[in-house]
């Protein structure tokens, strides 16, 4: 008799980005959203990370690359056909804000994109593929952005409320997996992508970020239980960036303030979506940086009365901290930073790969929250060479991915419940940190690149067969 690590009903599937993928930049009606704004290339991490942006266009210096993206509005029979083929399960994937509001404040939603997800969601269907919906995966409204200040302004909630109703009500027959934001913590190191704003002085931070995170938290709880109320038989998540905190070493001053770190980087968004109330260590921290959040009558009832049914989280990289960095190596390609581990190895981008890392997540967040957890995201995102035969061979993309599914195993004997998952760019997409085409994460080659050239065609990469293999044995065969 064989074991079976993974149970039967496990969601094996790939996670995409409407942002990364759809172009289609203004057909159907769709409004500009953040995403729109960004350029690609090296500018684009200094623009997320640097105060003062403007949300201005200037199509003569930069190249954008989200407006044609891989062009899955006008392919995604094609792609969803490819995705079947693999054996998905279940397809992540996110709903454009600006597609059924495009500016974010009408009253009526924009017909035109809420059929393209009828369509999008059928086609799925049709290869019994189950969608995974993000609500909002960084693409705010541009005019939200400009004219109301991102979610700094609590009116933002009003208009959330509004969209949220909009897709609940139309795909209550279609969808019953949900997530409310994409990497919600991601607002702390990216704050224009996750809260809607650019930080003007790194002085002035504290404050506008955490009313922007209260303003997320009470939309995010208003979706919650009117997911619950239409949609009864569907499934609401929160969607986390973790990443394990490791102390440098065994000073307890390094342990501690890796310990500090980790509770308001990786828990905090957390322990507010799926305990649903302000933690004593954040109150603290409150008090020390002269926070003092604006907050109605009935939020705190309201964030606690719409609490998450599952976590869902991406897991590229663990971190490590101390406390005193002059003596050591910046971890200058991990996106939320820490220094050098010694004992891990790097990705292209400079992100330290550490496999081991997702089974202490897996552990540390169910032993927290003891609810469901779903890998969202994970991946390797790494330079793809097509050879003379057309052959695109992937297999430090299919070692990555194999002992991080064998992480997987090991943390289901240590007794997580873990829905399922979904690898991050199972087609080559535009990524949201770089901007670029060449950082590729998908099973599947799309022909485009960094300058905007390329005929947009697909080929399967050595890894699409194994990733069959792998959803066919439900994760039993995981060698090349």
């Amino acid at each position: 008799m064989r074991n079976h690590t993974f149970p039967e009903n496990f969601l094996w599937g790939g996670a995409t980005a409407a942002n990364q993928i759809e172009g289609g930049f203004y057909e159907g009606n769709k409004g500009l959203n953040i995403a729109d704004v960004l350029p690609g290339g090296k500018e684009r991490l200094s623009i997320l990370q640097s105060p003062g942006f403007n949300f201005e266009v200037d199509s003569e210096k930069y190249y954008y690359p989200n407006h044609e993206a891989i062009d899955f509005y006008h392919r995604y029979k094609e792609d969803i056909a490819l995705f079947a083929e693999m054996g998905f399960k279940v397809f992540r994937m996110s709903i454009a804000w600006t597609r059924i509001f495009p500016k974010g404040t009408e009253l009526e939603a924009n017909e035109e994109g809420l059929a393209f997800y009828d369509r999008v969601f059928d086609e799925l269907h049709k290869y019994a593929i189950e969608p995974v919906v993000t609500i909002s995966h960084y693409e705010m409204p541009l005019n939200l952005v400009k004219e109301y200040g991102g979610w700094r302004n609590r009116e933002v909630i009003t208009f959330f409320e509004r969209y949220v109703l909009a897709i609940f009500n139309r795909y209550k027959n279609k969808v019953k997996y949900w997530m409310t934001f994409n990497e919600i913590n991601s607002g702390f190191i990216m704050p224009i992508q996750g809260l809607g704003f650019s930080i003007q002085k790194e002085s002035d931070k504290y404050q506008p970020t955490f009313q922007a995170f209260h303003h997320q938290f009470v939309a995010s709880s208003i979706a919650v239980k009117a997911c619950h109320e239409i949609i009864p038989n569907a499934k609401i998540g929160n969607m986390i960036l973790y990443a394990p905190v490791y102390a440098y070493d065994s000073d307890p001053e390094n342990v501690m303030y890796a310990l500090q770190e980790e509770r308001i980087f990786n828990y905090f968004c957390a322990d507010m979506q799926v305990r649903g109330e302000y933690p004593a260590y954040i109150k603290r921290y409150f008090k020390e940086h002269g926070i003092e959040l604006e907050i109605e009558d009935a939020d705190l009832d309201l964030i606690k009365e719409g609490t998450v049914d599952f976590i869902g989280f991406s897991y590229y990289m663990s971190r490590t901290e101390k406390m005193d960095k002059s003596d050591s190596t910046n971890s200058e390609g991990n996106l939320i930073g820490g220094v050098k581990n010694p004992y891990l190895q790097a990705s292209d981008w400079g992100w330290e790969i550490d496999p081991v890392g997702l089974r202490i997540s897996l552990n540390q967040l169910y032993d927290r929250y003891q609810i469901p957890l779903f890998v969202v995201e994970n991946g390797l995102g790494a330079y793809d060479k097509v050879e003379a035969d057309g052959s695109i061979n992937d297999d430090y993309r299919i070692d990555f991915l194999k002992n991080h599914i064998q992480a997987m195993a090991e943390g289901l004997k240590d007794g997580v419940e873990l829905m399922g998952y979904t690898s991050w760019g199972c087609i080559d997409l535009v990524s949201a940190s770089s901007g670029q085409f060449s950082k590729r994460y998908g099973f599947i080659y799309v022909d485009k690149h960094d300058d905007g050239s390329g005929t947009l065609e697909r080929k399967k990469k050595k890894s699409f067969f194994w990733y069959q293999n792998v959803i066919k044995s439900n994760g039993e065969k995981l060698h090349k």
